[in-house]
Protein backbone atom coordinates (compact mmCIF):
# COMPACT_ATOMS: atom_id res chain seq x y z
CA UNK A 1 0.00 0.00 0.00
CA UNK A 2 1.89 3.96 -1.11
CA UNK A 3 2.69 5.13 2.16
CA UNK A 4 0.00 8.22 1.27
CA UNK A 5 -2.78 6.03 2.04
CA UNK A 6 -1.13 4.50 5.23
CA UNK A 7 -0.86 8.32 6.43
CA UNK A 8 -4.37 8.88 5.71
CA UNK A 9 -5.22 5.40 7.29
CA UNK A 10 -3.38 6.53 10.40
CA UNK A 11 -4.91 9.88 10.17
CA UNK A 12 -8.74 8.94 10.46
CA UNK A 13 -7.97 5.74 13.17
CA UNK A 14 -6.54 8.78 15.38
CA UNK A 15 -9.68 11.90 14.79
CA UNK A 16 -12.37 8.83 14.85
CA UNK A 17 -12.46 8.46 18.57
CA UNK A 18 -12.86 11.97 19.58
CA UNK A 19 -15.93 12.70 16.69
CA UNK A 20 -17.73 9.28 17.59
CA UNK A 21 -17.36 10.21 21.56
CA UNK A 22 -18.53 13.53 20.66
CA UNK A 23 -21.46 11.80 19.30
CA UNK A 24 -22.32 9.51 21.72
CA UNK A 25 -21.16 11.04 25.17
CA UNK A 26 -22.91 14.59 26.30
CA UNK A 27 -19.70 17.49 26.76
CA UNK A 28 -21.60 18.34 30.09
CA UNK A 29 -24.60 16.82 32.26
CA UNK A 30 -27.47 19.58 32.62
CA UNK A 31 -28.35 20.91 35.78
CA UNK A 32 -31.68 19.44 36.96
CA UNK A 33 -34.73 20.82 34.97
CA UNK A 34 -32.49 22.11 32.24
CA UNK A 35 -31.08 21.67 28.99
CA UNK A 36 -27.20 22.82 27.90
CA UNK A 37 -26.70 23.77 24.56
CA UNK A 38 -23.38 23.89 22.71
CA UNK A 39 -22.93 26.42 20.50
CA UNK A 40 -20.44 28.34 18.35
CA UNK A 41 -22.03 31.96 17.47
CA UNK A 42 -19.18 32.88 15.40
CA UNK A 43 -18.21 30.88 11.78
CA UNK A 44 -16.74 32.02 8.42
CA UNK A 45 -17.24 30.59 5.09
CA UNK A 46 -16.19 31.33 1.49
CA UNK A 47 -18.47 34.02 1.70
CA UNK A 48 -16.76 36.49 3.05
CA UNK A 49 -12.86 35.40 4.00
CA UNK A 50 -13.19 31.48 4.85
CA UNK A 51 -12.18 28.89 3.36
CA UNK A 52 -14.73 26.17 3.14
CA UNK A 53 -18.72 26.16 1.28
CA UNK A 54 -21.22 26.40 3.90
CA UNK A 55 -22.08 22.67 4.45
CA UNK A 56 -18.27 22.03 5.26
CA UNK A 57 -19.33 24.13 8.59
CA UNK A 58 -21.90 22.22 9.05
CA UNK A 59 -20.57 18.48 8.56
CA UNK A 60 -18.21 19.62 11.37
CA UNK A 61 -20.04 20.70 13.76
CA UNK A 62 -22.00 17.35 13.73
CA UNK A 63 -19.04 15.28 13.94
CA UNK A 64 -17.69 17.55 16.89
CA UNK A 65 -21.05 17.03 18.46
CA UNK A 66 -22.12 21.13 18.91
CA UNK A 67 -25.91 21.38 18.94
CA UNK A 68 -26.00 24.68 17.72
CA UNK A 69 -24.22 27.02 15.28
CA UNK A 70 -25.02 30.40 13.63
CA UNK A 71 -22.85 31.28 9.94
CA UNK A 72 -21.47 34.94 10.66
CA UNK A 73 -20.21 36.19 7.17
CA UNK A 74 -18.80 39.39 7.14
CA UNK A 75 -21.11 41.78 5.43
CA UNK A 76 -18.57 44.71 4.35
CA UNK A 77 -15.54 42.45 3.98
CA UNK A 78 -15.57 40.48 0.74
CA UNK A 79 -12.30 39.29 -0.60
CA UNK A 80 -13.61 36.52 -2.48
CA UNK A 81 -15.69 38.93 -4.13
CA UNK A 82 -14.57 38.82 -8.39
CA UNK A 83 -14.57 34.73 -7.83
CA UNK A 84 -17.89 34.71 -5.57
CA UNK A 85 -20.14 38.06 -6.01
CA UNK A 86 -22.85 37.95 -3.18
CA UNK A 87 -25.01 40.24 -3.68
CA UNK A 88 -27.63 38.13 -0.84
CA UNK A 89 -26.00 37.97 2.68
CA UNK A 90 -28.69 35.55 3.93
CA UNK A 91 -26.69 33.27 1.25
CA UNK A 92 -24.43 31.26 3.23
CA UNK A 93 -26.86 30.48 5.87
CA UNK A 94 -29.58 29.35 3.51
CA UNK A 95 -27.06 26.25 2.16
CA UNK A 96 -25.79 25.36 6.06
CA UNK A 97 -29.55 25.36 7.02
CA UNK A 98 -30.56 23.08 3.75
CA UNK A 99 -27.47 20.63 5.12
CA UNK A 100 -28.74 20.39 8.34
CA UNK A 101 -31.83 19.38 7.51
CA UNK A 102 -32.99 16.18 9.32
CA UNK A 103 -29.86 16.53 11.75
CA UNK A 104 -30.10 17.22 15.42
CA UNK A 105 -27.44 20.51 14.76
CA UNK A 106 -29.38 23.98 14.68
CA UNK A 107 -28.50 26.19 12.44
CA UNK A 108 -29.44 30.25 12.90
CA UNK A 109 -28.93 33.56 10.64
CA UNK A 110 -26.05 35.69 11.65
CA UNK A 111 -23.57 38.32 9.78
CA UNK A 112 -20.50 40.42 11.30
CA UNK A 113 -20.34 43.39 11.32
CA UNK A 114 -17.24 44.60 10.46
CA UNK A 115 -16.50 48.04 11.65
CA UNK A 116 -13.08 49.99 12.42
CA UNK A 117 -12.66 50.52 16.47
CA UNK A 118 -14.96 51.90 17.53
CA UNK A 119 -17.02 50.04 17.44
CA UNK A 120 -14.91 47.00 15.96
CA UNK A 121 -16.35 43.94 14.81
CA UNK A 122 -19.93 43.08 16.16
CA UNK A 123 -21.68 39.96 15.50
CA UNK A 124 -25.86 39.86 15.30
CA UNK A 125 -27.59 36.04 15.92
CA UNK A 126 -31.07 35.30 15.98
CA UNK A 127 -31.98 37.65 12.94
CA UNK A 128 -34.38 37.69 10.25
CA UNK A 129 -32.34 39.04 7.61
CA UNK A 130 -28.36 40.01 6.85
CA UNK A 131 -29.08 41.87 3.73
CA UNK A 132 -30.98 45.06 5.68
CA UNK A 133 -28.05 45.33 8.15
CA UNK A 134 -25.27 46.45 5.33
CA UNK A 135 -24.71 50.21 6.37
CA UNK A 136 -21.30 50.82 5.04
CA UNK A 137 -21.13 54.39 5.61
CA UNK A 138 -22.57 54.40 9.82
CA UNK A 139 -20.89 51.99 12.43
CA UNK A 140 -24.19 52.46 14.32
CA UNK A 141 -26.75 51.57 11.94
CA UNK A 142 -26.52 47.52 11.50
CA UNK A 143 -26.34 47.10 15.49
CA UNK A 144 -29.76 49.35 15.68
CA UNK A 145 -31.25 47.31 12.79
CA UNK A 146 -29.95 43.98 13.77
CA UNK A 147 -32.46 45.15 17.48
CA UNK A 148 -35.47 46.35 15.41
CA UNK A 149 -35.03 42.28 14.28
CA UNK A 150 -35.25 41.13 17.82
CA UNK A 151 -31.15 39.87 17.33
CA UNK A 152 -28.71 39.24 19.69
CA UNK A 153 -25.99 41.27 19.26
CA UNK A 154 -22.13 40.79 20.75
CA UNK A 155 -18.69 42.35 20.43
CA UNK A 156 -16.22 39.74 18.97
CA UNK A 157 -12.82 39.98 20.05
CA UNK A 158 -12.37 43.10 21.78
CA UNK A 159 -9.07 42.10 22.78
CA UNK A 160 -7.82 41.72 19.02
CA UNK A 161 -4.22 42.87 18.52
CA UNK A 162 -5.20 44.76 15.29
CA UNK A 163 -7.25 46.63 16.88
CA UNK A 164 -6.41 46.65 20.64
CA UNK A 165 -2.55 46.73 19.89
CA UNK A 166 -1.48 45.71 23.84
CA UNK A 167 -4.44 43.22 23.75
CA UNK A 168 -6.32 44.52 26.32
CA UNK A 169 -9.98 44.74 25.79
CA UNK A 170 -11.69 48.11 27.14
CA UNK A 171 -14.60 50.56 26.26
CA UNK A 172 -14.48 53.23 24.51
CA UNK A 173 -17.74 55.92 24.57
CA UNK A 174 -19.54 54.21 21.84
CA UNK A 175 -19.51 50.78 23.61
CA UNK A 176 -20.47 52.37 26.91
CA UNK A 177 -23.69 54.57 24.62
CA UNK A 178 -24.44 51.07 23.11
CA UNK A 179 -24.55 49.37 26.60
CA UNK A 180 -26.86 52.17 28.38
CA UNK A 181 -29.41 51.93 25.10
CA UNK A 182 -29.17 47.75 25.59
CA UNK A 183 -28.10 47.25 21.82
CA UNK A 184 -25.19 45.37 22.91
CA UNK A 185 -25.76 42.43 25.14
CA UNK A 186 -22.96 40.43 25.00
CA UNK A 187 -18.62 40.07 24.36
CA UNK A 188 -16.63 37.52 23.63
CA UNK A 189 -14.17 36.60 26.65
CA UNK A 190 -12.57 33.58 24.27
CA UNK A 191 -12.02 34.06 20.47
CA UNK A 192 -10.09 31.51 18.25
CA UNK A 193 -6.95 31.08 20.67
CA UNK A 194 -6.99 34.10 22.83
CA UNK A 195 -8.79 34.68 26.34
CA UNK A 196 -9.34 38.06 28.34
CA UNK A 197 -9.78 38.93 31.66
CA UNK A 198 -10.16 42.00 31.08
CA UNK A 199 -13.54 41.30 28.98
CA UNK A 200 -14.98 38.78 31.65
CA UNK A 201 -14.73 42.18 33.59
CA UNK A 202 -16.27 44.03 30.86
CA UNK A 203 -18.95 41.23 30.91
CA UNK A 204 -19.71 41.39 34.84
CA UNK A 205 -19.61 45.11 35.46
CA UNK A 206 -22.08 45.55 32.97
CA UNK A 207 -24.25 42.55 32.46
CA UNK A 208 -22.82 41.54 29.50
CA UNK A 209 -23.58 37.82 28.29
CA UNK A 210 -20.18 36.42 28.24
CA UNK A 211 -19.50 34.46 24.75
CA UNK A 212 -16.84 31.70 23.55
CA UNK A 213 -16.62 31.17 19.76
CA UNK A 214 -14.06 29.45 17.28
CA UNK A 215 -13.92 32.36 14.84
CA UNK A 216 -13.15 29.60 12.43
CA UNK A 217 -11.89 30.54 9.24
CA UNK A 218 -10.25 27.25 7.60
CA UNK A 219 -10.81 23.91 9.05
CA UNK A 220 -11.61 23.31 12.73
CA UNK A 221 -9.70 19.75 12.23
CA UNK A 222 -6.35 21.81 11.39
CA UNK A 223 -6.87 25.39 13.98
CA UNK A 224 -7.81 23.23 16.71
CA UNK A 225 -5.43 20.20 16.62
CA UNK A 226 -8.63 17.99 16.91
CA UNK A 227 -6.63 14.80 16.16
CA UNK A 228 -4.14 15.52 19.52
CA UNK A 229 -7.18 15.54 21.23
CA UNK A 230 -8.27 19.48 20.86
CA UNK A 231 -11.39 21.62 20.03
CA UNK A 232 -12.98 24.77 19.14
CA UNK A 233 -13.77 26.81 22.20
CA UNK A 234 -17.75 27.17 22.25
CA UNK A 235 -20.52 28.71 24.43
CA UNK A 236 -22.58 26.32 26.45
CA UNK A 237 -25.91 27.43 27.14
CA UNK A 238 -27.95 27.09 29.75
CA UNK A 239 -31.79 27.02 28.80
CA UNK A 240 -35.62 25.47 29.40
CA UNK A 241 -35.30 23.51 26.42
CA UNK A 242 -33.46 22.98 23.50
CA UNK A 243 -35.62 25.38 20.91
CA UNK A 244 -34.08 28.51 19.60
CA UNK A 245 -36.40 30.47 21.30
CA UNK A 246 -35.47 29.52 24.99
CA UNK A 247 -31.58 29.25 23.38
CA UNK A 248 -31.97 32.84 22.60
CA UNK A 249 -34.17 33.84 26.06
CA UNK A 250 -31.05 31.69 27.64
CA UNK A 251 -28.07 34.07 25.55
CA UNK A 252 -30.05 37.29 26.61
CA UNK A 253 -30.40 36.57 30.24
CA UNK A 254 -26.53 35.58 30.34
CA UNK A 255 -27.09 31.86 31.20
CA UNK A 256 -24.00 31.11 29.71
CA UNK A 257 -20.21 28.78 30.47
CA UNK A 258 -17.56 29.23 27.89
CA UNK A 259 -15.27 26.04 27.60
CA UNK A 260 -11.44 26.90 26.01
CA UNK A 261 -8.61 24.54 26.65
CA UNK A 262 -10.11 22.62 29.51
CA UNK A 263 -10.79 26.61 31.27
CA UNK A 264 -14.50 26.93 32.02
CA UNK A 265 -15.88 30.52 32.56
CA UNK A 266 -19.01 32.06 33.56
CA UNK A 267 -20.84 34.00 35.82
CA UNK A 268 -20.49 32.14 39.49
CA UNK A 269 -24.12 30.70 39.17
CA UNK A 270 -24.06 29.35 36.00
CA UNK A 271 -20.68 27.89 36.72
CA UNK A 272 -22.10 26.72 40.14
CA UNK A 273 -24.88 25.10 38.70
CA UNK A 274 -23.21 23.26 35.95
CA UNK A 275 -20.48 21.58 38.31
CA UNK A 276 -22.79 20.52 40.90
CA UNK A 277 -24.01 18.50 38.16
CA UNK A 278 -20.93 17.40 36.94
CA UNK A 279 -19.35 16.34 39.92
CA UNK A 280 -20.17 14.07 42.47
CA UNK A 281 -19.19 12.12 45.72
CA UNK A 282 -20.14 9.18 47.03
CA UNK A 283 -20.89 8.22 50.70
CA UNK A 284 -17.62 7.41 53.11
CA UNK A 285 -16.47 3.67 53.31
CA UNK A 286 -14.63 3.07 56.05
CA UNK A 287 -12.25 -0.24 56.18
CA UNK A 288 -12.93 -2.29 59.78
CA UNK A 289 -12.23 0.26 62.85
CA UNK A 290 -10.38 2.90 60.54
CA UNK A 291 -10.97 5.98 60.13
CA UNK A 292 -10.35 7.01 57.14
CA UNK A 293 -12.90 7.38 54.69
CA UNK A 294 -12.80 6.39 51.46
CA UNK A 295 -14.81 8.73 49.11
CA UNK A 296 -15.21 8.65 44.85
CA UNK A 297 -15.24 11.68 43.03
CA UNK A 298 -16.82 11.13 39.67
CA UNK A 299 -16.51 13.57 36.72
CA UNK A 300 -19.48 13.17 34.38
CA UNK A 301 -18.08 15.82 31.96
CA UNK A 302 -16.14 15.78 28.80
CA UNK A 303 -13.91 18.26 30.59
CA UNK A 304 -10.36 17.38 32.83
CA UNK A 305 -11.79 19.43 36.34
CA UNK A 306 -8.42 20.92 38.74
CA UNK A 307 -10.01 20.73 42.20
CA UNK A 308 -7.93 22.16 45.54
CA UNK A 309 -9.52 21.22 48.51
CA UNK A 310 -10.28 23.74 50.87
CA UNK A 311 -12.07 22.20 53.83
CA UNK A 312 -10.06 20.85 57.36
CA UNK A 313 -9.65 17.36 56.42
CA UNK A 314 -6.37 16.39 55.50
CA UNK A 315 -5.61 13.15 52.48
CA UNK A 316 -4.51 9.83 53.38
CA UNK A 317 -2.84 9.29 50.12
CA UNK A 318 -3.09 12.94 47.95
CA UNK A 319 -2.34 16.28 48.19
CA UNK A 320 -5.03 19.10 48.18
CA UNK A 321 -4.53 19.72 44.43
CA UNK A 322 -5.32 16.99 42.20
CA UNK A 323 -7.39 16.19 38.79
CA UNK A 324 -9.99 14.38 37.50
CA UNK A 325 -10.11 13.37 33.94
CA UNK A 326 -13.08 13.44 31.86
CA UNK A 327 -15.88 10.87 32.50
CA UNK A 328 -13.47 9.40 35.08
CA UNK A 329 -13.63 8.96 38.92
CA UNK A 330 -11.07 9.21 41.44
CA UNK A 331 -10.92 8.17 44.99
CA UNK A 332 -9.53 10.28 48.02
CA UNK A 333 -9.13 8.83 51.46
CA UNK A 334 -9.43 11.17 54.06
CA UNK A 335 -8.85 11.28 57.27
CA UNK A 336 -12.30 12.09 59.13
CA UNK A 337 -10.94 11.54 62.53
CA UNK A 338 -14.59 9.56 63.22
CA UNK A 339 -16.99 7.64 61.47
CA UNK A 340 -18.72 10.40 59.64
CA UNK A 341 -21.95 8.69 57.10
CA UNK A 342 -21.65 11.81 54.80
CA UNK A 343 -19.19 14.74 54.48
CA UNK A 344 -19.18 17.93 52.98
CA UNK A 345 -16.17 19.13 50.87
CA UNK A 346 -15.70 22.70 50.11
CA UNK A 347 -13.11 23.10 46.47
CA UNK A 348 -11.87 25.25 44.39
CA UNK A 349 -11.86 24.63 40.55
CA UNK A 350 -8.85 25.86 39.77
CA UNK A 351 -9.92 25.78 35.59
CA UNK A 352 -13.41 27.48 36.83
CA UNK A 353 -12.80 31.01 35.82
CA UNK A 354 -15.25 33.63 37.43
CA UNK A 355 -13.61 37.11 37.12
CA UNK A 356 -10.23 38.45 36.96
CA UNK A 357 -7.98 36.07 38.57
CA UNK A 358 -11.27 34.49 40.92
CA UNK A 359 -12.11 31.11 41.24
CA UNK A 360 -15.17 29.17 41.78
CA UNK A 361 -15.39 28.03 45.09
CA UNK A 362 -18.65 25.63 45.61
CA UNK A 363 -19.17 22.67 48.04
CA UNK A 364 -19.65 19.22 47.51
CA UNK A 365 -22.55 17.02 49.61
CA UNK A 366 -21.24 12.82 49.25
CA UNK A 367 -23.98 10.80 49.18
Amino acid sequence: MPRTKNKAILFLLSVLPFWISAQEKSFFKAPDGRSIVSADLHIHTTFSDGSVWPNIRVEEALKEGLDLISITDHLEYQPHRADLPNPNRNRSFDIALGTAINSKLSVIRGAEITRSMPPGHINAVFIEDANKLLFPDDPRAGIEEANRQNGFVFWNHPNWEAQRKDGIARLDPMHVDLIEKKLLHGIEVVNFNTLSEEAIEIALENNLTMVGTSDVHKLTLWDFDIPQGGHRPMTFVLSKNNSPEEIKKSLFEGETVVWFKEMMIGKEKCLKDLIKANLTASSPNYKGDELIGKVVLKNHSANTLHLKYTGPYTFHKDGVIFKIDPYAEKSIDIKTLEIKSNLELPFELLNGIIGLKKYLNFKIITD
